[in-house]
């Protein structure tokens, strides 16, 4: 697995500063890069995209959790962001078969994964990570990102 050099931790207390720390990411993450987005189910990696999408200058509106479709793409000002989520996948030839090293190789494009993690093929390419995890009250949230 890769090893990170660099790390931040940051926490959030509500869905407002969630959608704000996406913002300061974006600034972190300058596109092409390959993040894994870690956490489970409720967490609030979407939120976090929401506001990435929104630094970007995307519309932050059409942002919504690609569980289904397994990819959403947003166009900001000058940063495609894509957005996939693999909890639905099983192996390994599902990655390749969805065009993830394409996208990650697009010199535009900034590309988040949740449950990237589940595959050792897309940890072993990312450029960064974010966990993020349950704080000690209901809505916080407490968030390492490694890059």
């Amino acid at each position: 697995m890769k090893q990170f050099t660099r790390e931040k931790r940051l926490r959030t207390r509500s869905e407002q500063g969630t959608v704000g720390l996406g913002q300061l990411i974006s600034e972190l993450l300058v596109a092409p890069k390959l993040v894994v987005l870690r956490g489970e189910l409720g967490m609030g990696k979407t939120t976090l995209v929401r506001g990435v999408a929104g630094a970007l200058g995307a519309d932050v509106e059409d942002v919504a959790s690609p569980t289904f479709t397994l990819v959403h793409e947003y166009q900001g000002r000058r940063t495609r962001l894509i957005h996939l989520d693999l909890y639905r996948l099983d192996h390994e030839r599902e990655v390749e078969g969805i065009g993830l090293w394409e996208m990650a190789d697009a010199p535009d494009a900034l590309v988040m994964v949740e449950w990237g993690d589940k595959f050792e093929s897309v940890m072993e390419r990312a450029d960064a990570e974010i966990w993020m995890t349950q704080g000690e009250v209901e809505k916080e949230r407490l968030l390492l990102i490694r890059w």
